[in-house]
């Protein structure tokens, strides 16, 4: 498995990084690189906003990516269907903690 870090944007911190891996089974996906993760410093405007003076505090910031984990677990090969509200991709995942849904199943209509 690779590690890689990226300069990226996020509004609430600055800098800020997204941490991508590489993997066997994120190339099984057709993918290269997987986002996993993101990070940085938060911006001192945060602070300012809730009451904190920025230049006594400061913080880091990081968030996973839940679902890019249940994608590699269940191959499910774009984060879009996530959000769809598509119930028969949610009969078909499923998420039964010891059943292994798998791409061959399909679609139940």
């Amino acid at each position: 498995m690779k590690l890689r870090f990226r300069p990226h944007y996020f509004s609430y911190t600055e800098p800020s990084l997204e941490i991508d891996f590489s993997s066997p089974l994120v190339r099984k996906m057709g993918k290269e690189w997987l986002e996993i993760a993101g990070c940085g410093m938060v911006h001192p405007a945060v602070f300012e906003n809730v009451g904190y003076d920025s230049e006594e505090w400061s913080g880091w910031a990081f968030g996973f990516g839940i679902e890019r984990i249940a994608m590699l677990k269940y191959g499910i090969p774009d984060l879009r269907t996530f959000f769809d509200a598509d119930i028969r991709w949610l009969r078909h995942y499923g998420f039964v903690p010891l059943e292994v849904p798998t791409l061959l199943r399909g679609l139940t209509p």
